[in-house]
């Protein structure tokens, strides 16, 4: 059993927060699969977390159960955290994932062609560093997500950036040149899949211009996208129900079919 900090002991009593809380700090993917035994789309999603926890509790669970009731499979991915999160540890997760995937589509029933690849906060910007050529899926050889899907992310390293979130996956002094290659929006070429993303202008702890400035560097290679900003919400919300900004969800599975539609197009 891990020791705790004080002010962690009244959030341990939900069981789901535990349960993540003192989740192993390794690599884990949970499906999520839809009761029919057919097969059916499928989401892969990273929790945020600030690359010390992953909080599927908020951005993972919640999400794959959500999906599930509208016909499509998910993935949960428990990442590497705290001191095994130097970079490119969580990276390494994510890639090991999409290759599991794929390995048991059939055991899982998993149509797998225009995968979505969805991350919140700091699984946000796991998942924006999966898209680009030095740090995602051609580096590792993997197919093309056909959307990823971003809720409120960490995009930049720099000075706009999560400062626990750019410390554990980089340390406490990061060198300039790690720090613009994991800042995803230096790193946005053609070649980067359709990304909807999403933030509230009053995030008090991921600046929402970290979501602006991968939209605008989406924009200018003409990589299809779609920014949501929804007025007076903070962080950490999730599905956001009740709040202004629940309809998030539908337009991200809308535009992730769209996306999965063309793959199928172009097939």
């Amino acid at each position: 059993m891990l020791e705790h900090d004080a002010w962690v002991l009244p959030l341990l009593k939900d069981e789901r927060i535990k349960r993540d809380f003192e989740h192993p700090n390794e690599y884990e993917l949970v499906p999520y699969l839809v009761a029919d035994g057919q097969k059916h789309p499928v989401a892969l999603i990273c929790p945020g977390g600030g690359y010390g926890m992953v909080c599927s509790y908020v951005e993972g669970e919640p999400f794959a159960k959500e999906l599930n009731a509208r016909g499509y499979h998910a993935l949960v991915l428990y990442y590497r955290i705290r001191e095994r999160a130097r970079y490119p540890g969580p990276q390494e997760d994510l890639a090991r994932a999409i290759r599991e995937m794929h390995s048991r589509a059939e055991e899982w029933k998993l149509d797998v062609l225009g995968y979505s690849v969805w991350g919140s906060s700091a699984g946000g910007h796991l998942v924006a560093s999966m898209g680009t050529e030095r740090m995602g899926y051609g580096h590792y050889g993997l197919p093309k997500p056909g959307a990823l899907v971003l809720t409120y992310p960490v995009v930049t390293m720099g000075l706009l950036t999560h400062t626990g979130t750019r410390e554990n996956l980089l340390g406490s002094a990061p060198g300039q040149d790690i720090i613009s290659m994991t800042s995803v929006e230096q790193q946005v070429t053609e070649q980067y899949p359709p990304t909807f993303l999403w933030s509230g202008d009053s995030d008090s702890c991921v600046s929402p211009e970290n979501s602006r400035m991968l939209y605008r560097a989406l924009q200018e290679r003409n990589i299809p996208c779609q920014y949501e900003e929804y007025p007076g919400i903070d962080h950490g919300v999730g599905l956001g129900t009740g709040m202004v900004c629940e309809d998030w969800f539908d337009k991200a599975v809308a535009f992730w079919l769209e996306q999965r539609a063309q793959v199928y197009t172009e097939k």
